[in-house]
C-alpha cells in the first residue's frame, strides 16, 4: 500500500516546482493523479509522462501502485 503523501513526495523530489494532487480511485493502489511542474515546458506528453513515471518506478514495478491515471501540465 501507497500514501498519497509518498507519492506527492516522489514527484515532488523528482519535479522540485511541481504541484501534486492524487485521488484514490479503487483501493490505494488505483490512483489518479494530475501534475503541474514547470519542467514540462517545451517536453511532448510523453516526455512528461516519462518524467513523472520515473519518480514511481518502483513503486510501478512492485505494484503498490497497480494503475495510474496519469495527467500533467504546465503552469500558466
Amino acid at each position: 500500500m501507497i500514501t498519497k503523501t509518498k507519492v506527492i513526495n516522489l514527484i515532488n523530489k523528482k519535479l522540485p516546482s511541481s504541484q501534486v494532487f492524487v485521488e484514490n480511485i479503487k483501493g490505494n493502489d488505483h490512483l489518479q493523479v494530475t501534475v503541474i511542474a514547470s519542467e514540462f515546458n517545451g517536453l511532448s506528453l510523453v516526455k512528461q509522462h516519462q518524467l513523472v513515471y520515473s519518480a514511481l518506478k518502483e513503486e510501478l514495478a512492485s505494484e503498490a501502485i497497480h494503475a495510474l491515471a496519469l495527467k500533467t501540465e504546465t503552469p500558466n
